[in-house]
């Protein structure tokens, strides 16, 4: 079952970052570019430019230090990087659906992986959207904490819905599961400042959740197809 689940997740997560990665090179880098001009002051220094790295869909600004060059430094820093959280992907949609006893076929995972983006991008994107260097945001750590908890509470709500038999209390409770987050409330700047102009920001936005919409898909369809062809040979 092991060797499986890592043929399989290493196979179908390839394959999807790959994937992933030349789209982004068409949709969310450029803006990313675009989006450091307006942070770049308009006289050069001799200071170091911050570092920015983007993940599941938002830029983050790490503060002085090194970061690769345009072009395909910056290509290949960004593949490897995607192709690496589409296995990741994989690997815990496999594991959720082998532990809720769920078949992995092609319908199963892609409605599963379906429903991994709605927990971990959907619903925090509500609460936190993706953005751009150059604009305000809140605390990281608790920003971090806000994401995860989302994600999970998200996570535990919709199986519990789905699952719940047509128990009134039960989905109930899923539903308060699933609002809480959003009640509490994710941490924010005093004030939204941006640099960028809000058409680029709201592009940016929305393109990141079409992208990481299309890896979570992507990587539920190559479960689906690659698990059938590692299933153990029976014996003649």
């Amino acid at each position: 079952m092991l060797t499986r689940i890592l043929s399989v997740g290493l196979l179908a997560g390839l394959l999807a970052g790959l994937l992933i990665a030349a789209l982004q090179q068409v949709t969310t880098t450029p803006l990313i570019l675009v989006a450091e001009t307006f942070e770049k002051p308009a006289v050069a220094s001799a200071t170091p430019a911050p570092t920015h790295t983007h993940q599941g869909g938002e830029a983050h600004v790490h503060g002085e230090g090194w970061k690769p060059a345009d072009g395909m430094p910056r290509l290949f820093f960004t593949a490897i990087t995607t192709v690496a959280t589409a296995m990741g992907v994989a690997f815990v949609l496999m594991a959720v659906m082998v532990f809720a006893g769920v078949p992995i076929d092609e319908h199963h995972a892609l409605a599963w992986a379906v429903a991994g983006f709605v927990a971990c991008g959907l619903a925090p994107a509500a609460g936190l959207a993706p953005v751009l260097p150059g604009s305000a945001a809140g605390d990281l750590v608790g920003r971090q904490v806000w994401w995860v908890g989302t994600a999970i509470a998200t996570a535990i709500g919709l199986w519990a819905f789905l699952r719940a038999d047509h128990h009134p209390l039960v989905r109930l409770g899923a539903i308060v599961l699933l609002l809480a987050p959003h009640v509490i409330g994710a941490p924010h700047p005093p004030a939204f400042e941006s640099k960028v102009p809000a058409e680029i920001a709201a592009q940016f936005t929305a393109l990141s959740l079409v992208v990481q919409g299309l890896l979570w898909a992507l990587v539920g369809i190559g479960v689906g197809l690659f698990w059938p062809k590692f299933a153990p040979k029976t014996a003649a």
